[in-house]
Parts: C-alpha cells; structure tokens; sequence
C-alpha cells in the first residue's frame, strides 16, 4: 500500500469516526455547548449523541457538565485542553496528508 494512503490508520480513531469527528468540530468553534444544540445540528439520535459525547470523554476529549437551568435539567459540553490540541493536530495531519496525494487519488468524477 502507498506510504502516503498508510498515514490514514494513523489518524486519531477517537476523532476520525464520522460522528464524532462532527461533534468535536462544533465544540472546537465554541466555548461549550448545550446537548439540544449538539442534538439539533449534528442530526444523531439522542442516545447516538450520548454514546459518542460518552466515547470522547472517556479519551479525555470532552467535558460534560450537569446543572439545572432553573427546574429543567441542562447539559454543557466543551472540548478540553487536550481534544483542542487532538482535533489540532487532527486537522494539520489530515491537510499534509491531502496535500502530498496524488492528483489521480483526488480527482472526481
């Protein structure tokens, strides 16, 4: 397999699944963010958004606070220091990657 397509298992698996990787890059356009609105513009299931949102705080990506917004409960998510870094890191080696491809590998029909 061509060394440049190998760099693809590299990838950070945590943020390279479609969902997630979504999800990590609205928090990064945002201080934090409200599971509705996560909900709303991802499209997922609730329980899909809770798994994936579970997944990334587990890899130390994502912290998920509780509160109560006066009687109706609230969730906030924001990426930690360490998913910002990661999702950094993720965007530079998913652009070298892409830049050092063959024209043929990128054309489209």
């Amino acid at each position: 397999m061509n060394e440049q397509l190998r760099q693809l298992t590299d990838m950070d698996r945590l943020i390279h699944e479609p969902a997630r990787l979504l999800i990590v890059a609205i928090l990064s356009a945002v201080e934090s963010a409200d599971f509705l609105y996560l909900l709303r513009e991802t499209a997922l299931t609730r329980g899909n958004l809770s798994a994936h949102l579970t997944r990334l705080e587990q890899g130390g990506y994502v912290e998920i606070s509780k509160s109560f917004r006066g009687k109706i409960p609230q969730t906030l998510c924001r990426l930690t220091p360490s998913g910002r870094a990661a999702f950094s890191a993720y965007q530079q080696q998913l652009t070298q990657m892409l830049g050092q491809l063959p024209r043929a590998y990128l054309a489209t029909e």
